[in-house]
C-alpha cells in the first residue's frame, strides 16, 4: 500500500494555510495519518523539505516505521531549520519569493529541480502552490538522534544534481549509518522518472 498525505496548507489543502502551519503541523499530519490508517511497519520516504518531516516523525512514533528514506531531501539536525541548510545565495533568493502577508513563499521553477520536458513542465506549473514560510524557518527539534535507531537510506539525484543539495549529500556520504543509493534524473524523480524511481524504492526498502 502506499499513502501520499497531502501536508497542511498545500496542495489540494492550500486553502487551510494560517499563520500556525509550520513545519510541526507538517509532522502532526504525516503522524496523524499513520494513526488513522492504523499503519506499522512503515517505509517512509521523504522528498526534499520532507526530508525534515520524516525526521520528526521518527522522533515521535518510532515503533510504526520499519526504515526512513531521504529522497533527494533536506537534512539538518535538531535546533535548525531547513532556510538554515541553504547556502546564502538560495536564502537570499526564496526570501525574495514570500508574499506579503508574510505567509507563503513561493516554490523554484521546474528548470530549477531538473524538469525540462514541456508536458511535465506545464504539469507542474498548473499544480504548484507557495510553501508555508513557516515552515521553512521553523526549527527542527528532536528528542532522540536523527532517525531514532531505524535504517536511514539516502537517494541522490545526480542527473542533474541539486546545488543546494551538495552539503547534504557529502554530509551523508560521510556517515557510518547511512545507506547511500543514487538515480540518474533530476531532483523531482517521481516526476521525471517514476518508474525507475518505485522499482529503486522497492528495491530499497528492507
Amino acid at each position: 500500500q502506499v499513502f501520499t498525505p497531502t501536508m497542511t496548507g498545500m496542495g489540494e489543502r492550500a486553502h487551510l494555510l494560517a499563520a500556525t502551519v509550520g513545519l510541526s503541523k507538517f509532522i502532526d499530519d504525516v503522524c496523524a495519518r499513520i494513526e488513522c490508517e492504523e499503519l506499522n511497519d512503515v517505509v517512509l520516504v521523504g522528498h526534499s523539505f520532507g526530508g525534515l518531516v520524516i525526521s520528526g516523525v521518527a522522533d515521535r512514533m518510532p515503533e510504526r516505521i520499519r526504515q526512513l528514506i531521504f529522497l533527494d531531501a533536506l537534512v539538518v539536525k535538531s535546533g535548525e531549520s531547513a532556510m538554515d541548510t541553504l547556502p546564502p545565495a538560495v536564502q537570499s533568493e526564496r526570501s525574495q519569493t514570500i508574499d506579503a502577508q508574510g505567509l507563503r513563499m513561493k516554490v523554484p521553477t521546474p528548470d530549477k529541480f531538473g524538469v525540462f520536458e514541456p508536458q511535465q513542465v506545464e504539469w507542474l506549473l498548473r499544480r504548484l502552490t507557495p510553501h508555508p514560510l513557516k515552515a521553512y524557518t521553523e526549527r527542527l527539534i528532536l528528542r532522540h538522534l536523527l532517525g531514532n535507531g531505524l535504517t536511514k537510506t539516502y537517494i541522490a539525484a545526480t542527473d542533474p544534481c541539486y546545488p543546494p543539495l551538495t552539503g547534504v549529500h557529502e554530509w551523508v556520504k560521510d556517515q557510518s549509518d547511512w545507506e547511500w543509493r543514487e538515480i540518474a534524473t533530476g531532483h523531482d524523480a517521481m516526476v521525471t522518472a517514476p518508474e525507475v524511481l518505485s522499482r529503486l524504492l522497492l528495491k530499497t526498502a528492507n
